[in-house]
């Protein structure tokens, strides 16, 4: 325990040097000298009243000046702060993302069930951010509307299932209603975290165009391209993922584009993306003094309120 003012102790003997340097002068003689011995005979119980009366008096200053003095005890809380960012996940759930060429274990994993573990697992992590979920097939949709409760957006992630959608790969319309959910956010950091493992199918506006004006709404852009083939090495490959365009997306919008080929691969992006966009959870505990002074002020009041009764009207 410590004081917010420890100074305000020196007040303690305020009392006791009153009554002995502040003596009254000037006051005229009594006409008559009576002992005090007769006094204390004819009401034996004064003197014992007034050192009980002296004691209250004494306890009630020296409980105000501890009171004064702001007695406080450091205490720390886990609680997160508030972090000010607001992250949307946009989830391809296109008919590709079923393929199995990702490996946990030495067992053959989806595209899907890969990105689920790894995703949920990140989400899960980001206490004191807002998180929001857009799943997107040949349509994209809401599948978690921004909220500090990241373990139902973990929830959300784990139940997805391919074919809700449809089953082509609306990437531009993907970002776009992200884009549309982030922009009015007064979030102080807004980030949109797109994941595909296709090529844009939609034809009704380019994903550039999208991520320029997430750009004006002040709004970060990351993409990741998942699947061990792309356009760029297997441009006739049915399941190729159009890499390229992924990385003009975060470029346009300011953000980081990562190519994903092993479960190896989307451990280290999400470790990366953790970097780039730092969670509340590293923070140190939150350290925080809890004030005391009400304590010892209510004593000094009860023992005034008792001097008051003890007093004869």
């Amino acid at each position: 325990m410590s004081f917010a003012f420890p100074a305000a102790l020196l007040l303690l003997p305020l009392p006791w040097l009153v009554c002995r340097f502040l003596t009254r002068t000037g006051v005229p003689g009594a006409a008559l000298n009576v002992p005090q011995s007769i006094f204390t005979q004819a009401d034996p119980s004064d003197d014992q009243g007034d050192r009980s009366g002296r004691l209250l008096l004494i306890l009630a200053w020296s409980s105000l000046v501890i009171a004064l003095a702001g007695p406080r005890i450091s205490q720390k809380t886990d609680l997160l702060p508030f972090s000010g960012r607001e992250i949307m996940l946009i989830l391809d759930l296109s008919g590709s993302m079923v393929k199995e060429d990702f490996v946990l274990d030495g067992k053959p994993l989806s595209r899907l069930d890969a990105v689920k573990k790894v995703a949920s697992g990140f989400v899960a992590a980001r206490r004191g951010d807002r998180i929001g979920l857009v799943i997107f097939g040949e349509r994209p949709y809401v599948a978690q509307p921004a909220t500090f409760d990241v373990a139902s957006v973990a929830r959300s992630i784990e139940t997805a299932q391919i074919g809700i959608s449809g089953r082509a790969t609306a990437i531009a319309d993907g970002l776009g209603l992200a884009v549309n959910r982030l922009k009015d956010s007064t979030a102080t950091t807004k980030v949109a975290v797109l994941l595909s493992d296709g090529v844009d199918t939609s034809g009704k506006v380019r994903a550039t165009d999208v991520a320029r004006l997430a750009v004006q709404h002040g709004i970060r852009v990351h993409t990741i391209a998942l699947g061990p083939e792309d356009l760029e090495t297997q441009p006739h490959s049915r399941d190729a993922v159009d890499a390229a365009a992924l990385r003009a997306m975060a470029g346009t919008g300011g953000g980081t584009s990562f190519r994903i080929r092993t479960m190896a691969d989307l451990q280290d992006m999400a470790a990366t993306l953790d970097t780039l966009e730092p969670s509340p959870m590293s923070r140190p505990p939150l350290h925080y003094w809890r004030s005391l002074w009400m304590w010892p002020a209510g004593v000094s009041f009860v023992l005034v309120v008792l001097f008051t009764m003890r007093r004869p009207a």
